[in-house]
């Protein structure tokens, strides 16, 4: 008997000032699962790109979905998150017969779907989806970085950082800016003026 078809999902920055939620959803053959699987938070930027094509050349099924700031700014990120979650599992070629998602909320979904509060940790088909999710947001942040220069995308792919805010108030938000965030909205609302407090 054949084993079911299991995917993982899990995203990757959700409390980033700017870019999409990007989620993963994928099926590993559950032979061939590269060691050293683990959440994507834990492990060096290296590894994760070793291990990214590693999950690539041997899983069974992958896809990529996100949600842009200006859909998390129209919706939230909760539901941006959820949203971008079931593109990801819309866009897999295999029907899952369970999709197994990181955290205590799950996607509404036309197949079966459990919750795993630390999946990326326990469950290797969430930790490999975290590590796709997160290889590929963070080459996509580097490539808004070219069409939005000077904010440091390339480097703290948009979260909150020292640098990230003098430049927000050096520059002002780009398209990529999530409006909706406090310390963007903060600054959008004091005109550039008193924005270092965001960082508090």
């Amino acid at each position: 008997m054949s084993q079911p078809l299991i995917a993982g999902c899990d995203e990757v920055g959700r409390g980033t000032w700017a870019g999409p939620v990007v989620s993963c959803a994928l099926i590993l053959d559950p032979a061939r699962v590269p060691a050293g699987v683990a959440d994507s938070k834990t492990l060096s930027p290296r590894r994760r790109a070793a291990l990214d094509q590693a999950i690539r050349a041997c899983c069974l099924d992958c896809s990529i979905g996100l949600a842009s700031a200006a859909e998390i700014d129209s919706i939230n990120i909760l539901q941006a998150t959820l949203l971008s979650m079931r593109r990801a599992v819309a866009g897999l070629r295999l029907r899952p017969e369970l999709v197994l998602v990181d955290g205590n909320r799950a996607p509404a979904l036309d197949v079966p779907v459990r919750t795993v509060v630390g999946g990326d940790a326990s469950e290797p088909v969430i930790g490999a989806a975290s590590i796709v999710a997160k290889v590929w947001r963070d080459a996509h942040m580097a490539e808004l970085a070219r069409r939005h220069p000077g904010y440091g995308l390339e480097r703290h792919f948009g979260y909150g950082t020292a640098q990230h805010l003098q430049a927000l108030e050096r520059l002002g938000p780009c398209a990529e800016h999530r409006r909706s965030f406090a310390p963007v909205r903060r600054l959008l609302a004091a005109g550039g003026a008193g924005a270092s407090e965001a960082l508090a």
